[in-house]
């Protein structure tokens, strides 16, 4: 089993070229509270960002962050997919931060995204690798749905953080 501890060399495998990274923000504190797992005998998931099993120990804290789209604080959504996704990753901070969390905090995503093509999947994979840097990826779901909760909304990121008690 690979585990994962909050080391930037740890995230290649010899297989797996270093990938240009441009951290958001320096990285926060290590968690102990939290391991991101890539068992033996599953696909190396990273390429797609995440992990395959997210292991929480300890007094924690939780941090729900509810599902986040694309608009911004007065609630203009932009109609096209790249926008959308870039605007919630920067909400899902916002909301992750407002709680003492950041991204290397986070256990667990699901994402819901409508019409879902690889391409999405890219757009989407981008912006979580952006947004990471290089630490590991959570575990996650994405979720194909036909309609969302707004007109025009195209993609939600809700989050699971996980904080020393």
């Amino acid at each position: 089993m690979t585990m994962f501890p909050f080391s930037p060399s740890s995230l290649r495998s010899p297989a797996m070229p270093a990938l240009p990274v441009t951290p958001a923000v320096p990285f926060a504190r290590p968690n102990d509270s939290l391991s991101l797992l890539n068992p033996d005998g599953l696909y190396d998931p990273r390429p797609n960002g995440y992990s395959h099993v997210a292991l929480v120990e300890g007094p924690v804290r939780i941090v729900y962050v509810s599902g986040q789209g694309g608009e911004d604080a007065a609630g203009c959504l932009p109609l096209d997919f790249p926008r959308q996704v870039a605007r919630a990753m920067q909400n899902l901070r916002i909301a992750l931060q407002a709680a003492g969390a950041d991204v290397g905090d986070v256990a667990k995503l699901t994402v819901l995204v409508v019409d879902h093509s690889h391409d999405r999947l890219r757009t989407f994979g981008a912006a979580l690798r952006e947004m990471w840097g290089e630490r590991p990826t959570p575990a996650c779901t994405l979720i194909p749905v036909p309609r969302l909760a707004l007109d025009n909304m195209l993609f939600e990121i809700e989050a699971t953080a996980v904080l020393p008690a």
